[in-house]
């Protein structure tokens, strides 16, 4: 929740006013709340042993009939409930729902939901062995905490008519209920580990960002209105309206939330993204613990990354030729083996290596006059002069700007190994390189 940049007013880790805020501390509470519900006849001591119950249920669904307790303790006295309980027995305590009843409310998405209490069934409160069942503690909780609206999935509605007649028993006023349909996959199907990633800490893990995973999520089931998607979270919550949510359920798109992740990474800080991106080098096996220097490099070459990359995990592989080089094993390719070896290739490769061989290291004016000095000497443009270039210095036949990738080369060069950064070969080395590789084949 911190990561995504979602806080709350009050928790165990800040305090406020209505605490204790873990149920492991209200045990005190749940046990007062469930005496009340016992001494005004609403509640029953169940004796039924697992076995019992299970067999009954494995009747009734034999039979075709709803799976719900037939009531077998109903008719158990409190005394002799107590007297059994002295005798050593533990039971587990049972709302006793009201017969006969209509249980309705209006759901702020769904509108008017409606329940008759003959097919609930009497539901344990609490467990033989002292703790509260999710129904009870909910209402308890929710009551003492003086909460006013209750967000959950559609899958919660069949609790909510137990919830609204505890809420009665006990005499506190129900909050608003808003039910969320489920979010589904690409198959129309509630999302699930069979789609892939499902959890936050998988997309941190994956290299998307807070704030995209925020904005999308937030965008499934509702709309902000004017066909508005990027938006950050403040923006999101200043018009959001449960009364807008939708009834259908929505379809986790990840290439949505790709595309929406590639725009952040855009717009972010490069230092912010470069520091998000040392975990992601280092599991590659580029080994990296920048310091000022080395983050400041790594900051420049973002460039050449979230231009053309959906996530952090991605980057390393697409500036990799930064930190790998080799032109043997580019020239192992057979395809750029035969580009390299044509006699224009070579013409360019040689002309570009005298030239880097009496150049400073380059900056992005120095590679254009470089370059232009290339093309007057070998008489080539275009592809058949920037391609040999870039398989020469990058190792890669294709990548980022050419623009963006050899400045960077030789701003990487001039680093100090204490930098934190692996070494980078330099432009006029790498073309030195390249060049003897190619005579030997």
């Amino acid at each position: 929740m911190r990561w995504l940049g979602l806080d709350w007013d009050e928790g165990p880790d800040i305090g406020g006013s209505r605490g204790p805020y873990r149920q492991s501390e209200r045990l005190h509470l749940y046990t007062s709340y469930a005496n009340e519900l016992l001494n005004a006849g609403h509640a029953y001591h169940c004796f039924c042993s697992v076995a019992q119950l299970d067999a009954e249920r494995q009747a009734a669904l034999a039979e075709g009939r709803p799976s719900q307790y037939p009531g077998t303790c109903r008719s158990i006295t409190r005394e002799q409930a107590e007297a059994r309980i002295a005798a050593g027995e533990r039971p587990a305590i049972r709302f006793k729902v009201p017969d006969g009843r209509d249980v309705a409310f209006d759901d702020v998405v769904r509108g008017e939901v409606r329940f008759q209490s003959d097919v609930i069934g009497d539901p344990v409160i609490v467990r033989a062995d002292g703790h509260p069942a999710y129904n009870f503690a909910a209402v308890v909780d929710d009551a003492l905490m003086e909460v006013t609206v209750v967000v959950r999935g559609e899958d919660h509605i069949s609790n909510t008519p137990r919830q609204i007649l505890l809420y009665e028993a006990l005499g506190f006023t129900p909050p608003r209920f808003a039910h969320l349909a489920l979010v589904m996959g690409a198959d129309h199907t509630p999302l699930s580990k069979r789609h892939g990633a499902t959890s936050v800490a998988e997309f941190r893990a994956k290299g998307y960002l807070p704030e995209s995973l925020v904005n999308y999520l937030a965008l499934i089931g509702w709309s902000p209105g004017g066909n508005e998607e990027i938006l950050p979270v403040d923006e999101l919550a200043r018009r959001f309206s449960l009364e807008a949510v939708g009834h259908s359920a929505g379809v986790f798109d990840e290439e949505k939330l790709a595309w929406m992740n590639r725009h952040y990474l855009k717009v972010s800080d490069p230092i912010r993204i470069a520091e998000l991106s040392v975990p992601y080098f280092n599991a590659a096996g580029v080994r990296t613990s920048p310091d000022a220097r080395g983050l400041e490099f790594l900051a420049a070459a973002m460039a050449m990354a979230t231009s053309s990359v959906d996530r952090l995990d991605q980057i390393p592989a697409r500036v990799g030729f930064l930190f790998d080089y080799s032109p043997e094993r580019t020239l192992a390719d057979p395809q750029v083996r035969e580009e390299m070896r044509a006699a224009q290739s070579r013409r360019v490769v040689g002309a570009l290596a005298e030239e880097l061989a009496k150049a400073p290291r380059l900056d992005r004016d120095r590679f254009r006059a470089l370059a232009g000095e290339v093309k007057a000497r070998t008489d080539q443009k275009g592809r058949a002069l920037f391609h040999p270039i870039r398989v020469a210095l990058t190792g890669r036949a294709e990548g980022p700007e050419l623009d963006l990738a050899i400045p960077t080369i030789d701003r990487g060069a001039e680093l100090p190994p204490e930098a934190g950064v692996p070494r980078v070969l330099g432009c006029r080395e790498r073309a030195a390189l390249f060049i003897r590789a190619l005579d030997v084949l």
